[in-house]
This record gives structure tokens, C-alpha cells and sequence, in this order.
């Protein structure tokens, strides 16, 4: 499902896989974690939510990060997004509606901080191989 003309909230409301998220802290150890698909805010804006654990913890000292989708089946297509921490929200309205909406997501009744970390889009590449 390469989406050349698709738009980011339909790529991710159709495409099924695995979302893995790389931060780093600022002395540059990088950490890996899996995630579920991005909250697509708009074209260039996506959100996560994330509990007290180390990506959000490295997202303090650096605020950048890479997020690696691959699409279930064969072969390798998916989309990296490079990305950049603008602001986060911490146990809103707004987390309690999504994580409502999908609890894959996380535990529904888990009671500790959830953020709602927003992350400004800085480029798009697919999987494998250069941007076209």
C-alpha cells in the first residue's frame, strides 16, 4: 500500500503493520519501542500517547525522533517519518477520547500520566530506499 497520492490519515486508518519509534536522549543513547499508528493531526502534525517510560523521557532532552511503520505482508513497504517534539498534553480530555476510541493503543483503565506528545512532521521516506 505505497501512498504516493494518499493522504497520512488514510494511510494509517488502512494500513496494517508495525510502528516502531526511535528516540534518543541527549547524550545520543538511542532507545527503541514499539507504537501503534501515529494520531495523524494533519499533513505535516501527528501525535502519540506515551506513558513516564524511556522514549518519552529521552523526548525531554531531545526532541527529536524517527518513526518507522512497516506494512504487514511481503516484501518491505512501509513509510519512515522523521520527526520533531513541538508540544505535549498531559492526561487530558483528548487522550481519555482516543485511548476510548482505541484501546489497542493502551489499557483503557490504566491509571498512570498518559502525554499526548505532538510531533511536527520534518520528512517522509518510504521504507526502503532514498525520499523519490
Amino acid at each position: 500500500m505505497e501512498c504516493t497520492n494518499m493522504s497520512l490519515f488514510d494511510y494509517f486508518e488502512k494500513a496494517s503493520g508495525i510502528g516502531i519509534l526511535a528516540t534518543a536522549d541527549s547524550d545520543g543513547m538511542v532507545d527503541l519501542a514499539v507504537y501503534a499508528r501515529p494520531e495523524v493531526i494533519d499533513e505535516t502534525t501527528i501525535a502519540f500517547i506515551m506513558r513516564e517510560r524511556l522514549s518519552h523521557q529521552n523526548l525531554k532532552s531531545n526532541p527529536h525522533a524517527a518513526y518507522m511503520f512497516i506494512e504487514q505482508g511481503e516484501g518491505y513497504t512501509g513509510k519512515r517519518l522523521y520527526l520533531t517534539k513541538i508540544r505535549e498534553e498531559t492526561n487530558t480530555s483528548l487522550i481519555e477520547e482516543i485511548v476510548r476510541k482505541k484501546p489497542e493503543i493502551c489499557d483503557p483503565n490504566d491509571d498512570s500520566n498518559k502525554y499526548l506528545v505532538i510531533f511536527q512532521i520534518e520528512n517522509i521516506w518510504p521504507l526502503v530506499g532514498e525520499k523519490k
